[in-house]
C-alpha cells in the first residue's frame, strides 16, 4: 500500500501482513490528542518513499516511541512502537484508498497505563 503525508511532500509504501485486523486508537496523552487510527507493520515492512529529509522526529518520557510527522503539512505518517520496537503504528488516514470511517469501531488500547510505566 502506498500513503502520503497531505501535502505530498512524504510518501510510504508498507505491507500490512495482518491487513486491519491490527487497527486501534491508544488513550495516551500524545495519543489522544492526535487522534489517529493506527495499524501494525514489521520495520522492514515499511519504505519512505520520498522525503525522508521532510520528516520530523517526536519523541518524550522514556523516548523509547519514535513518532515521524511531515515537516510541512504536520500529518503524523508513522511511529515506532514503545510496545513493541519492531513494529510500527502507521497512521491509516494516510494510505491510499483507505478511510478510517469505513474500520468501522476500532478498539482502543489503555495508553494511559502502559506496562513499560509500571515499576
Amino acid at each position: 500500500m502506498i500513503g502520503s503525508c497531505h501535502c505530498g511532500a512524504v510518501e510510504i509504501e508498507v505491507s500490512l501482513k495482518d491487513g486491519f485486523a491490527t487497527a486501534r486508537r491508544c488513550d495516551c496523552s500524545f495519543c489522544s490528542r492526535r487522534g489517529a487510527i493506527a495499524v501494525s507493520a514489521r520495520l522492514e515492512d515499511l519504505r519512505v518513499i520520498r522525503g525522508a529529509d521532510n520528516l520530523t522526529l517526536y519523541q518524550w518520557g522514556t523516548r523509547t516511541a519514535k513518532h515521524w510527522f511531515c515537516r510541512t503539512c504536520g500529518i503524523y505518517t508513522h511511529h515506532q512502537r514503545r510496545s513493541n520496537p519492531n513494529e510500527y503504528g502507521v497512521n491509516v488516514a494516510i494510505l491510499e484508498g483507505v478511510t478510517p470511517r469505513d474500520l468501522g469501531e476500532v478498539p482502543w488500547v489503555d495508553g494511559v497505563n502502559h506496562p513499560s510505566d509500571r515499576r
